[in-house]
């Protein structure tokens, strides 16, 4: 089992910046690839970013990218989204999510392990 914790969320204006981060307990962290997903009001959850267990690999949705930044710091066994420019359609809840999958996995079908999610709110 592997247990994820978001932090970092809340309410920003547009054209700030927010870093989200993810605490994992549990299994090894460097084991598994992570995840950012995200779920608006009223919409399904759609695929952030996600960075391979080293960070050699990054992939991102193409509404983020340049913006957003996802990294890693295994020693810390923690994740990191770093939202920059942010607009009001980047308002969601923020999960972050572990899968043992390698590539460009950006189905939540694909992941293991989802942590409780954390409010991003951008206001205009």
């Amino acid at each position: 089992q592997v247990q994820l914790v978001e932090l970092g969320g809340g309410l920003v204006q547009a054209g700030g910046s927010l870093r989200l981060s993810c605490a994992a307990s549990g299994r090894t962290f460097s084991g598994y690839a992570m995840g950012w997903f995200r779920q608006a009001p009223g919409k399904e959850r759609e695929f952030v970013a996600k960075i391979s267990w080293n960070g050699a690999w990054r992939y991102y949705a193409d509404s983020v990218k340049v913006r957003f930044i996802i990294s890693r710091d295994n020693s810390k066994n923690t994740v990191y989204l770093q939202m920059n420019s942010l607009k009001p359609e980047d308002t969601a809840v923020y999960y972050c999510a572990a899968t043992v999958r390698a590539g460009a996995t950006m189905s939540e079908d694909e992941y293991e392990y989802w942590g409780q999610g954390t409010q991003v709110t951008v206001s205009s």
